[in-house]
Parts: C-alpha cells; sequence; structure tokens
C-alpha cells in the first residue's frame, strides 16, 4: 500500500499547532490528526478504570469527527482537556509501550487519507519521511496566556505558566521520542503572531515544495 502525504506539526503545549493545524487541513483538504488528542484520552480512561496503560493504548477507539473527539459513542472533546489529564497524558506518554502502540495506529492513518498530524514527535519518530516539517513555539507567557484564554481557565497565570514549563521538562526529557525539532524542520516562533500570520507562512513553504 501507498501512503498518503503527511505534513508534521509539532511543538510544546500552547505553541499554537493545535488551531494552525486545523485550519491548515482544512484549507487544503487534508484530513486533520491531533495525536495528543489520543494520549488524553489514554490518560482520560485510565483516570477513570486505573488499568494498564499500555492495554488501553492498544485498545482506543478514538475518532475525530470535525470538532468533536469520541471514545466509542461517547463525545471527549471537553473531558480531556483539564489539568489533571494534561498532567497524566505527559506521565502516561512516557512509557515506551503507550507510545509504540499510539504511533502505530498514527502510521496506519496515513494509508487512507493525506493527512495534517501535530503533536510532539511527528517529524521525528510517526513520519520522519513526512513531505513537510513544521516546529511551532512561542514564549512561555504566551503560551501560558493562550491556554488559559482557550480553556477559560480561572486559575493565576503563574501557576499555569508553573505547569507549562513542568510539562516541557518533562516532554523535552523523556527517553523516548523527546519533544524536539526534527533537523529538518521549518521552526516559526509565533509570539506576536496571529493565526493568518503563521497560516501564510506555512502555505508559502507548501507551495515551494510542491505540496499544494
Amino acid at each position: 500500500m501507498k501512503r498518503y502525504q503527511v505534513i508534521a506539526i509539532d511543538g510544546p503545549a500552547g505553541s499554537g499547532k493545535s488551531t494552525i493545524a486545523k485550519l491548515l487541513a482544512q484549507r487544503i483538504g487534508f484530513i486533520y490528526i491531533n495525536t495528543g488528542a489520543m494520549y488524553r484520552a489514554v490518560a482520560l480512561v485510565h483516570k477513570r478504570k486505573k488499568g494498564n496503560p499500555v492495554k488501553i493504548a492498544k485498545e482506543l477507539n478514538i475518532m475525530f469527527k470535525g470538532e468533536k473527539i469520541f471514545l466509542g459513542d461517547e463525545e471527549i472533546t471537553d473531558k480531556i482537556y483539564t489539568p489533571l489529564v494534561s498532567k497524566l497524558s505527559s506521565d502516561l506518554s512516557a512509557i515506551t509501550g503507550v507510545r509504540k502502540a499510539l504511533v502505530q495506529k498514527q502510521k496506519e492513518l496515513a494509508f487512507s487519507f493525506p493527512i495534517v498530524m501535530e503533536g510532539r514527535d511527528i517529524g521525528t519518530v510517526v513520519f520522519p519521511d513526512a513531505e513537510a516539517k513544521f516546529f511551532l513555539t512561542a514564549s512561555l507567557e504566551e503560551r501560558a496566556m493562550r491556554r488559559k484564554l482557550q480553556f477559560s481557565d480561572p486559575r493565576p497565570i503563574e501557576k499555569i505558566k508553573k505547569e507549562i514549563e513542568i510539562r516541557d521538562r518533562q516532554d523535552s526529557t523523556r527517553e523516548d521520542s523527546p519533544l524536539k525539532p526534527a533537523d529538518n524542520a521549518t521552526i516559526i516562533d509565533t509570539t506576536g503572531m496571529d493565526i493568518e500570520e503563521v497560516l501564510t507562512l506555512i502555505l508559502r513553504e507548501l507551495k515551494n515544495k510542491g505540496i499544494i
């Protein structure tokens, strides 16, 4: 089987990768895949049932339907974006068996349709041969403010900043698939940029590569 084209978008929490990846997929007619939601779904199931996280990952039945995310028949879009699930998903993503199971599921998706896939190791591990790779980043202050606004988080901004700092450290220092830009990724610092500015940069790069 021949796999379809893959555009990989990686970056830390609050860098704007989910928003950008989703809009980019709509603009160019690709399917958007949020891999972070897959780890969050494993964390949600684990929080509820305390089962083996590797088994949960292997059996995960997650579906993306437009803006909504489903676990079987249950919509979990809002349930997976809580501070507790965020922390737990970071912890579980460091487990090799969990990553291996979800990476396999992610790879299989590219044999069904062209995808824009966002996460933390797409360009380095999941699709090192992706047709285009982008790594989005932003200042800690801006990322914390985006998180606060995105989830209407009532907590003080300093607490959110601390939480993101811990997540960054966990993701970038884990032994298995640490968060880092791929060697051939285009790095975009989105601090102070609006969505259209970031999209314009990416679309220009994709045109230069002959992908669109």
